[in-house]
């Protein structure tokens, strides 16, 4: 689980764990792409509207998830209105858990439960 999505600076779990966690969100690096990056439908990496972190493709996604022996990446950052959403093939599912974003959205809330055989439940 992350809050926004991948960086490409960071291919590995290890090195996600490596990162100093105790400090303020950074505007440009790994960390700030963690919180900030999205999935996209385009392939590769892209410059994410935000300003801030980058879009990301399925390549990336499943390569990464190859890569850390993973089946899925959780994330959060974005209002779904249905309260998740799958991306990318099923290798990121996105899950918002505030139900009527700003009490104005109208969006469902979801938690992700996984089961000990890796079964989801939303």
């Amino acid at each position: 689980c992350l809050h926004g999505g991948l960086s490409p600076s960071l291919d590995t779990l290890d090195n996600i764990r490596a990162l100093d966690r105790i400090q303020e969100v950074p505007h440009e690096g790994p960390m700030c792409d963690l919180l900030w990056s999205d999935p996209d439908d385009r392939c590769g990496w892209g410059i994410s509207p935000r300003g801030a972190g980058y879009t990301f493709g399925q390549d990336i996604a499943s390569q990464f998830n190859h890569t850390n022996g993973l089946s899925l990446i959780s994330r959060a950052h974005q209002l779904v209105m249905e309260g998740y959403n799958w991306a990318q093939e099923k290798n990121v599912v996105t899950v918002f858990s505030a139900p009527n974003y700003c009490y104005r959205c109208g969006n469902m809330a979801a938690i992700l439960e996984i089961g000990e055989n890796m079964d989801q439940n939303f």
